[in-house]
């Protein structure tokens, strides 16, 4: 009986790994109608958003950044919101404060309003330049998955998704995020110039007076499912010792001395499950059942 119940779950694990599959190559397909000359950045964001977890979009202005962050909503079937992030921009402007009522019946009471952090999809714009309190506060509520105001606790939505954006020019006057803040990021992706035959397409089919708009390929629930797929995934021992050897390779005493010398702190665990993730999806982006 354990043999047969192991390979009916193992059966159901291919059948939903083929569903998810098709539904991630019409994903990926539906974004590249809309975004040109960036298939790593669209492949990097898609294994974020696949593994549950959060992204550091890093590049100039001009690259289309909120463009993909509003095409990922679209297509995954996500409400997605952007803030714009200021050195004046408050907590409270993020995750939502409350405000007093008068009822109909002539009393007071408080009511909390909601801010744009409740959302599936939230793409945090230049978030460097918000001061550390501010930023604080979202990246607690991306970690935690809830905010807390007046006491009270108010959970987030499911799922619950940030990509964040930093522009590397005009860094005076910002904010740049600690290690330990970074850390709360699944991914860093560098968002690259594109190249010349990808910008001559994009000159070409952006600037007539119709624009192609991206198609629906999945639906938040499908996304749940697909994320639950990803940590049933089976991966190979050969795989995790490879995560092991580059994770503790590069802690001071445990890698090569010529190297880790110059490290002043390495990656810890959470790095370790990150990569694990982040191979379970990738190999679902790239149209494969496991790592």
């Amino acid at each position: 009986m354990p043999e047969a119940n192991t390979t009916t779950i193992e059966t159901a694990i291919m059948r939903s790994a083929e569903a998810a599959l098709d539904r991630v190559a019409a994903a990926r397909s539906s974004i590249g109608t809309v975004i040109f000359g960036q298939p790593q950045v669209v492949e990097e964001a898609l294994v974020t958003l696949l593994s549950g977890g959060h992204g550091l979009l890093v590049g100039v202005p001009g690259l289309a950044k909120t463009k993909l962050v509003e095409t990922l909503g679209t297509v995954l079937g996500l409400d997605a919101r952007r803030v714009q992030f200021t050195h004046d921009l408050m907590p409270a402007d993020i995750l939502g404060s409350e405000v007093l009522e008068e009822t109909a019946d002539h009393r007071r009471a408080f009511r909390f309003v909601k801010g744009p952090i409740f959302a599936q999809l939230l793409m945090a714009d230049e978030i460097n330049r918000a001061s550390p309190r501010t930023q604080s506060a979202l990246l607690q509520a991306m970690q935690e998955q809830h905010v807390s105001v007046a006491g009270e606790r108010h959970d987030l939505p499911h799922p619950f998704h940030v990509l964040a954006t930093q522009n590397p020019l005009e860094q005076e006057g910002t904010y740049p995020l600690p290690e330990a803040q970074l850390d709360r990021f699944l991914m860093q992706i560098d968002v690259t110039y594109p190249d010349r035959a990808a910008e001559k397409r994009i000159l070409i089919e952006t600037t007539g007076d119709q624009g192609a708009t991206p198609k629906p390929a999945m639906t938040a629930e499908d996304l749940i499912a697909t994320q639950r797929l990803v940590r049933r995934l089976p991966v190979g021992d050969s795989v995790i010792e490879s995560i092991l050897d580059l994770v503790r390779g590069a802690r001071p005493g445990e890698g090569d001395p010529a190297i880790t010398k110059q490290i002043a702190w390495g990656p810890g665990p959470r790095a370790a499950q990150a990569l694990m993730l982040a191979t379970r999806a990738r190999a679902l982006v790239d149209g494969r059942q496991s790592p």
